[in-house]
């Protein structure tokens, strides 16, 4: 994979506050493909002291958004769900992992695999993307 990152994901990461304020670095990308991560923070828990499941949704939704359109059509997420599988914590790193199960004219679809800093599975994560076919401006 390259560690160059693909200009459409560059992009999208700066215009995008919300993956900003959750700290996402994009680690590799290719075509159909990245991989990211965030570390978590005290503000990203729930009542509970662990890391709130919209924050491990939204680092996969994002891994999603910037694997689909990184072949550089515009693609939207349709559905998405999310199973989680162990705890997150405060001081955790997450990585989020795509792979691209589809790459169709009007439809893609992916999982994303999220894991800690010990490669240990937190998160299985499906979604399907709507391809509008306009293209990015890079």
């Amino acid at each position: 994979m390259s560690k160059e990152i693909n200009p459409v994901i560059e992009k999208m990461l700066s215009n995008d506050p919300f993956s900003q304020w959750m700290g996402v670095e994009v680690l590799e990308s290719d075509p159909g493909y990245c991989r990211i991560s965030i570390k978590i923070r005290e503000e990203m828990t729930n009542g509970f002291g662990v890391c709130h499941g919209g924050i491990t949704f939204s680092l996969a939704d994002s891994a999603l958004a910037f694997a689909s359109n990184s072949h550089s059509s515009i693609s939207l997420a349709l559905e998405n769900n999310i199973n989680f599988t162990k705890k997150v914590s405060v001081g955790d790193v997450l990585v989020a992992e795509t792979e691209e199960l589809q790459n169709g004219r009007t439809i893609g679809v992916y999982k994303v695999k999220v894991t800690n800093q010990n490669e240990e599975l937190v998160a299985e994560f499906r979604g399907t993307v709507y391809r509008t076919g306009k293209q990015h401006s890079t």
